[in-house]
């Protein structure tokens, strides 16, 4: 044994300095980092594996001096043989530490959705099943059901809580309708009219979310941001260019979203004030003394629903 790693410290010793002038010439070939350096070829070839192979061979020693062959053989080929194994092993390792990180960023993003969303969460917020409406649910109820499910896919819970929050409005409005007014009622059917159709407005605007999503449903950020962070040697000028694109679609995407939230707010705001109007009526006034003062909320109601589809359009 003494004497196969006396044979095995003088072939490693041998073997460094031609691996040692292939690192100053060609690194990759040499080194098995992903971005090799000279540097680090002069500290492998010139320090380490030499100072390795005069331990080895002041241990074997104490056995005499009997180097074996075999010994002698296998150190020769030992740099060559270890160098695709470890290639390998820092490839297993690194893509191993690229999926923990990357889990790691997942669950930060999702506890930070998470609490953005309790955060914005109201009271009084009625929840809606995206795979189930409610019983008796009207078209725009499933539509809203159709618009949540497809946020949800798209991993943004904080953006699906907007269909929630408008559901609980909506379900609101009608039912201040229904105790303010009976359905054979022209007032009614003007008033639901009215609510329907801006109803269908809001529909729209959390489906141009989900739209706006799918269209950089395939660019991973988080991705972009490391690659761009950490500024790869093996990045052209116009890779950098293609990713720094990259990244401001999903900005830009990410503005058009917020431009949609606040045109939903606007949307909900209109339906906070009808419901203070049609409580208000219900808490002062009879209501067969009180129709023309409804008449006039549902007036203004509609006047300012014309002027926020003109202020869109």
């Amino acid at each position: 044994m003494l004497g196969f790693l006396q044979g095995f410290a003088y072939g490693l010793f041998l073997t460094c300095w031609p691996w040692l002038v292939v690192g100053l010439l060609a690194p990759p070939l040499a080194l098995p980092g992903a971005e090799p350096s000279r540097l680090q070829a002069v500290l492998r070839y010139a320090l380490i594996l030499p100072f390795v192979s005069l331990l080895l061979w002041l241990t074997s020693l104490w056995g005499g001096f009997s180097p074996s062959l075999w010994g002698w053989l296998a150190g020769l080929v030992a740099i060559g043989a270890a160098l695709p194994v470890e290639r390998r092993l820092r490839a297993w390792w690194g893509r191993r530490r690229r999926a923990r990180l990357q889990a790691r960023l997942d669950a930060e993003l999702t506890r930070r959705r998470e609490r953005e969303a309790r955060e914005a969460h109201e009271a009084d917020l009625h929840h809606l099943d995206s795979e189930a409406p409610p019983a008796g649910a009207d078209d725009l109820v499933r539509a809203l059901c159709r618009a949540k499910a497809a946020l949800e896919a798209k991993e943004r819970s904080d953006l699906a809580l907007q269909v929630d929050r408008f559901y609980s409005r909506y379900r609101r409005v009608l039912a201040l309708l229904e105790g303010s007014f009976r359905r054979d009622e022209v007032t009614y059917g003007r008033a639901h009219g009215l609510v329907s159709e801006v109803g269908r407005e809001a529909l729209g605007q959390l489906e141009a979310m989900a739209t706006l999503l799918e269209g950089v449903a395939g660019v991973d950020a988080d991705f972009v941001r490391r690659r761009l962070e950490r500024r790869e040697p093996r990045l052209g000028v116009e890779e950098c260019l293609a990713l720094e694109r990259r990244l401001a679609l999903v900005e830009e995407t990410e503005r058009d979203l917020r431009r949609v939230r606040a045109r939903l707010e606007a949307i909900l705001t209109l339906f906070d004030d009808t419901c203070v109007s049609l409580a208000r009526l219900q808490a002062e006034a009879p209501r067969r003394l009180g129709q023309d003062d409804a008449l006039e909320a549902l007036k203004r109601f509609a006047e300012r629903a014309e002027r926020y589809a003109r202020k869109d359009s």
